[in-house]
Formats: C-alpha cells, structure tokens, sequence
C-alpha cells in the first residue's frame, strides 16, 4: 500500500515537472519578447508617456487605511510576492519528493549552486569593493530558470533530461540562495512589533498545518495578513510568499491533491504568462543612449557583467568538479563535463531575479538603469554562448 502511494507521488511529480519545465521554456520566450517591447516603446517618441504610466500614482482605500500606490510598486511588492510563492512552493515540493528529496541527489546542485553563487559574488566584490556601487554584490548570484530553460529548449530531445532536471534544481537552491541573501542584506530597519507579528502569523499557518486544516481560503487570508505585517517590518514583502510557501499542507486532500500543489497549479500560469512578463515590461523600461553609462563607475560594468558570464560557469563547475571527485556526487545521466560547461554558461543568464537585487541594492536610479542594462546585455550574451556551445557538446546526441 505504501509503495504504491509512493509510486502515485511520484508519478504526480514528474507529470507536474515536465509541465513546469515545458511553460518555463515558454515564459522565457515571453520575457524576451516583453522586454524587447518595453525598450522599444521606452526609446519611441512615446517614451515618456510610457514611463510615466509605469510611475503614475494612484490611490487605494482599504476599509483600515488608504495607500498611494504607483504601477511600479504593485508589481514588485505585491505581485512578485505571488511569484516568490510560486519560488517557494517549487522549493518545498523538490525538498519533499523532487531532486532535492535525498543526498544523493541534492549535492551536486547544492554544491553547483553554492559555488555559482560564491565566485560571482567574490567577482563582483573585487571590481567594486570601497566605491558607490559596493552594495550591488548580490547582482550577479540569480539564475533566471524561465530564461535559461527557454534557451535550453530550443535544442530539443538532445538535452538529457537528467541535464534539464540539474538545471532546474540549481536555479532553485539559486532562488533559495537570493531570497536569503534578500532578507539578510537587502532589507531596511526591522521594525521588532510587526516582526513578532509576522512570527505569530506563520507559527498560526504551521498549527493550523499541524492540526490538517484543509480549507486552501483559510491560508490565502492568513498569507495576506503574513504580506502586510513583513511589509510592515522593513523585510522586503515578498519573502512573505516563500514563508506562507513553507507552511502550506502537503497532507492530501479529499480531491486527491494537496493544498500545496493546488495552490501550485493555480499560480503557475498567471506568474509564468501575466506576472513575469509584466515585471520585466516595468523594470526594463529604460531610455538606452550614449550618455546610459556616463555616470556609473565603469566596475560596475565589469563586476556584472564578469560575475555573470565567467563568475557563474567558473563557480558551478569548480564546485560540482570537487564534489564528483570527492565522490560525493555524480554527473546528471547522458551528461559530461562539456554539457555541463554549456549549462554554466546558461547559468549566467541571471535577468528576472538579478534585476529584482538591483532594484533592491541601490537607491540611485543612474546605477539602477546602468544595472538593468549591463544585466540584459550580459544575459543575452550568455544565452546565445551557452546555446552554441551546447549545440556543439550535443551534436551527436
């Protein structure tokens, strides 16, 4: 009876991972095609207009407190808090049963993570320590799995699916990283009575959790409670979505699913086709010119752009190198060292989640551009670099 409960998950799991990596090709292609048009129509005769829509306020009445409120901050506070839900969930569900479930399977991206994450920023420090754009370390650490996995599908049944699995349980352990990184570094003054409010409301989820409560509306409610009291503490809101994440049930339910893959599949869509693309049209709304650069530091430049193209690769297979040496691991089946260069490079395609640092890092809006700029360029660079060395280390696949 066990075995078979246990084949039934499992089953459920790779049918939801061959979705999830099939839309995530998809939303890149979408993130692309946003983020052209969003240039585009911010370098037209209508950029400023298009500009200021974005940053156009607005008021809000709430029955206990009325909020202005511009485009710009429903998207990265509100909106992206359902994306790092979604994070979350990806998360917890790889932990439960996925490629993180055992220790076999979790040290090679574990280590592959880490040392992508570590060498980046270590580059990026030496080109920037002790001037204006020090506090941008945690630029060149993100991988953007909805692009990377876009390019990575464009070669088809030559990529093992063991290599796509790896990648994807990297940007995942990436995710966890960032958002850690978010918290501890990319956060103002905690405010210590919404703190402990926040730590109320998730120790309710987790009793609750504890108890089999089994109504999803009961955790959404609570989880919208959890987003303003973490607004309210000076941790930056969406982190909100990766805690209500971690306390949804994974018992299962009378239809046979639990509230953590329903709500899973519920968000999965709306994220990957209306909140991404949306964030990337509002973040890369940028006037691209010859003046773009004039006054950022030029480390700024050099510390993204080479944390990301050769900090990324270097870190990830430095680290899964020693790690397979060491015998603590083994290479993803029908993968080599060459593959595995060629999903480093991609690895650099840092976009979503290294724009969202950005905007974290730094108040000054001439850096925040200069950023978006060198990350897009970057990004770009490593997708068709990865893409042709790929092609080249899978021709005979």
């Amino acid at each position: 009876m066990i075995k078979k409960i246990k084949s039934e998950l499992r089953k459920k799991y790779y049918s939801f991972l061959i979705e999830f990596l099939n839309s995530q090709s998809f939303g890149g292609f979408l993130l692309i095609a946003c983020t052209v048009i969003s240039l585009l129509l911010a370098n037209s005769s209508v950029g400023s207009h298009y500009t200021h829509f974005w940053h156009q306020e607005y008021q809000f009445n709430l029955w206990f407190k009325s909020i202005n409120a511009n485009i710009e901050f429903i998207v990265n506070d509100v909106l992206m808090c359902i994306f790092f839900l979604l994070v979350g969930i990806e998360i917890k569900r790889e932990i439960i049963i996925g490629e993180l479930s055992t220790r076999k399977k979790l040290v090679l991206p574990l280590a592959a993570a880490f040392g992508g994450m570590l060498v980046p920023a270590f580059i990026y420090n030496l080109f920037n320590h002790g001037n204006i754009a020090q506090h941008g370390w945690g630029i060149p650490m993100a991988t953007d799995i909805a692009f990377a996995l876009g390019v990575l599908s464009l070669l088809g049944n030559r990529v093992p699916i063991a290599l796509k699995v790896f990648l994807t349980a990297l940007a995942v352990i990436d995710d966890l990283g960032a958002i850690i990184v978010i918290a501890l570094f990319y956060s103002s003054g905690i405010n210590l009575m919404y703190a402990l409010l926040s730590l109320g409301v998730v120790i309710i989820l987790l009793l609750l959790n504890k108890l089999k409560v089994n109504y999803t509306f009961v955790y959404l409610i609570l989880g919208g409670v959890l987003w303003f009291t973490v607004y309210q503490t000076g941790v930056h809101s969406t982190i909100a979505g990766v805690l209500l994440a971690f306390t949804l049930p994974t018992f299962h339910h009378k239809k046979g699913e639990s509230i953590l893959l329903q709500v899973g599949h519920a968000i999965h869509l709306p994220v990957t086709y209306f909140i991404m693309p949306l964030f990337a049209m509002v973040n890369t709304a940028i006037l691209i010119n010859a003046r773009s650069f004039e006054h950022s530091p030029n480390a700024l430049f050099y510390g993204i752009a080479a944390g990301l193209f050769f900090g990324k690769p270097i870190g990830i297979l430095l680290f899964s190198f020693i790690s397979v040496k060491l015998k603590w691991a083994v290479l993803p089946q029908g993968a080599n060292w060459n593959s595995m260069v060629g999903v480093g490079i991609l690895s650099g395609i840092g976009f979503t989640m290294s724009v969202f640092i950005t905007i974290l890092a730094f108040d000054d809006k001439i850096l925040i551009d200069s950023s978006k700029i060198i990350i897009m360029i970057t990004s770009l660079f490593a997708a068709l670099t990865g893409l042709l060395w790929l092609t080249l280390a899978l021709k005979n696949k």
